[in-house]
């Protein structure tokens, strides 16, 4: 179940929940609220309005505006990390690998919350604390990819980084200009193309302990 799912199971103002339920519900929240309206016009009052909860009890779970955003942009940066991580730990066949990545972000933004605008499109980066999370998520799946690289091609841990911080970027750079053309093309058919280029690039590197010929 999602944050929003678990805002709309809990939302019923009155109800008393266990502390995990109602923070769980508070995030939800939240996150409805930062996505519709930015970090900036947000207020804590829309946010437990949202809840159907008192700010008091918005303040006893969160002291503070950003605490609350912090802890949405940890629990979708670590969404983000497990998703490309399940991708590529889904098959030994790198083409199939390669596919199953992009799909990763591509789920990932086309998710009905909004939560990649937290990570990608955030209009807090400039807060050490937002930009010190995106920054680490980013190096972590670009991390994850380049291990598997390194291992099937031989390249040094500095080249293989490279590469796949190139195929991480060109993953959210193109799944969030996919949804912001309201989808015109079919999710499957981007991810398609996607894959196509990206394998084009990537094949040219031999499996580690073949013959270039």
């Amino acid at each position: 179940m999602t944050a929003i799912e678990q805002t709309e199971a809990a939302r019923p103002r009155g109800t008393r929940l266990p502390r995990r339920a109602r923070r769980n519900q508070l995030l939800g929240a939240a996150q409805e609220v930062f996505v519709a309206q930015g970090y900036h016009s947000a207020a804590m009052d829309d946010i437990a309005e949202r809840a159907g909860v008192s700010k008091p009890v918005l303040y006893q779970h969160f002291p503070g505006k950003l605490d609350l955003y912090l802890a949405l942009l940890d629990q979708h940066c670590e969404s983000l990390l497990q998703a490309v991580q399940a991708a590529l730990a889904s098959t030994s066949d790198n083409k199939l690998r390669v596919r199953a990545t992009m799909d990763a972000y591509f789920a990932y933004v086309e998710d009905d919350g909004g939560a990649f605008r937290l990570v990608f499109e955030s209009d807090l980066t400039n807060e050490p604390a937002v930009r010190e999370r995106v920054d680490r998520v980013t190096f972590q799946c670009a991390e994850a990819i380049c291990a598997v690289i390194a291992e099937d091609t031989g390249l040094s841990t500095a080249e293989s980084m490279l590469l796949a911080s190139g195929l991480g970027g060109l993953a959210q750079v193109v799944a969030r200009s996919w949804l912001h053309s309201d989808r015109s093309v079919p999710r499957d058919q981007a991810v398609q193309l996607l894959t196509s280029l990206a394998w084009r690039g990537i094949a040219g590197f031999p499996l580690h302990g073949t013959d270039n010929n």
